[in-house]
């Protein structure tokens, strides 16, 4: 979402904010539950959620997919020091970051440490592959470290919708 969409979101109001918080639990909800949870006709229902997926408040529907049932065994958390912090630095580290099919979330961040990953492989050989291609042969990267999970303890993207103050 650009910052040209940000500034042009619509407020949400206490219908908007619970449609929200029904969506995020499972977006497969029919529009005429949704409809009768909120006290709402469908078609209202249906107009605000365009209306939100427009404003990109709704960025997208997923399925979450569970990584071990597709093959993908390992999960690391990974911090990222670029050499620098420039502009063209930064920015071709996101690009690359962001193309790479195996890097599920990445965030540019504070605190000493340019990025933090979170990537996913099918095994060990595979994982070094991927760090050697995205951290050890470019030259931007100063360091890198891994965090392998032993466990998932909670996964989603849901976000606690808070009423409105």
């Amino acid at each position: 979402m650009t910052r040209a969409a940000s500034s042009r979101r619509p407020t949400l109001d206490s219908y908007d904010r619970a449609i929200l918080r029904i969506v995020q639990q499972n977006a497969k909800t029919p529009q005429r539950t949704i409809a009768e949870l909120v006290n709402l006709s469908p078609a209202a229902v249906q107009r605000r959620v365009a209306a939100m997926e427009d404003a990109g408040i709704i960025a997208g529907n997923v399925a979450i997919v569970d990584t071990s049932a597709v093959g993908m065994a390992i999960t690391s958390i990974v911090e990222v020091h670029l050499t620098d912090e420039r502009i063209a630095t930064v920015d071709a580290a996101k690009a690359l970051f962001r193309s790479a099919p195996e890097v599920q979330q990445c965030y540019y961040v504070t605190g000493g440490i340019s990025f933090v990953l979170v990537i996913v492989a099918p095994d060990m050989v595979a994982y070094e592959a991927t760090t050697r291609r995205l951290f050890a042969e470019n030259e931007a990267i100063t360091s890198f470290r891994s965090l392998i999970a032993l466990d998932r303890v909670k996964m989603g993207a849901e976000i606690e919708i808070l009423p409105k103050v």
